[in-house]
């Protein structure tokens, strides 16, 4: 695996995704994060590692369609952004769960 600079990745990871269907992966050990577009699979996988000190089992990445924002007469389109689902190893849930999501 190449080695990547620390520095640049935390740049990587945009913010967590929290939806309905994204907590319900939580239950499955994948997390759903917003990446940079030109973000890769390894470089996500090197970004999540270093930042919540977890091992990381597998990534998918997806990218959405763009959709149309309307303001009166002017249409334009919402930024585009990159989908990644981190699956995490099992025994690293709580690392995860504990930074996301701290206790109030």
């Amino acid at each position: 695996m190449p080695n990547f600079d620390p520095r640049n990745l935390a740049d990587l990871i945009r913010r967590p995704i929290v939806t309905e269907k994204a907590t319900i992966l939580m239950e499955l050990n994948k997390y759903t994060f917003e990446v940079t577009p030109k973000a890769t699979k390894p470089e996500i996988k090197a970004a999540i590692e270093d930042l919540f000190q977890v091992k990381v089992v597998k990534v998918n990445t997806s990218n959405p369609p763009r959709k149309k924002k309307r303001v009166g007469k002017f249409i334009g389109y919402k930024p585009q952004y990159k989908k990644a689902v981190v699956t995490i190893a099992s025994g690293d849930v709580e690392k995860v769960r504990q930074v996301l999501f701290p206790e109030v």
